[in-house]
């Protein structure tokens, strides 16, 4: 069954899925919206928010996904972040990322440089497995502008980009 569908096609679908699955959701809402009565008609209006919600979120997460067969190994666990790879690798607490940057230099591929509060660094490859958890990770850090950061990915800049930086508290 799977030689029906060409590799790249398959590929698009699954870097898009989200996005995909919520304008078949939104689809549906419309059409009970308006042509539905009653409860039908305001469940209808409930699926078109929701699934306008998941194709704007999938749509970002679709641009995050920059490739997969990287090296190494991305896991988030408890707000744990960890990355194994072929020559280095570690393990950060989100709660202490002080900075994020992305590295377009790097190779395989581009890099995310993760450094938390005490200088240490951790070097992710955009392509690593796994590597697509970090969007969650990214999007809870505390002002961190998501479009920009995606623009910055989708453009290659030609050297370190400075994504995020940990405002410090103010003292009064």
């Amino acid at each position: 069954m799977t030689g029906f569908i060409r590799p790249e096609l398959r590929a698009a679908i699954v870097q898009w899925r989200e996005a995909l699955v919520g304008l078949a959701i939104l689809a549906l809402g419309l059409w009970w919206a308006l042509t539905g009565l009653g409860a039908l008609a305001l469940l209808g209006w409930v699926l078109v928010i929701g699934g306008a919600a998941l194709a704007l979120t999938g749509a970002q997460r679709a641009r995050f996904r920059t490739g997969q067969g990287g090296p190494g190994v991305v896991a988030v666990d408890e707000r744990q972040l960890s990355y194994f790879g072929p020559l280095e690798g570690g393990v950060m607490d989100v709660e202490n990322l002080r900075l994020l940057e992305l590295e377009p230099d790097a190779r395989p591929a581009p890099h995310w440089v993760l450094t938390d509060i005490t200088g240490a660094r951790l070097h992710i490859p955009t392509t690593a497995e796994g590597a697509d958890a970090l969007f969650d990770v990214f999007a809870t850090l505390p002002g961190i502008r998501t479009e920009a950061m995606l623009a910055q990915l989708g453009r290659a800049p030609d050297q370190r980009v400075t994504i995020w930086e940990r405002v410090p508290p103010q003292l009064h």
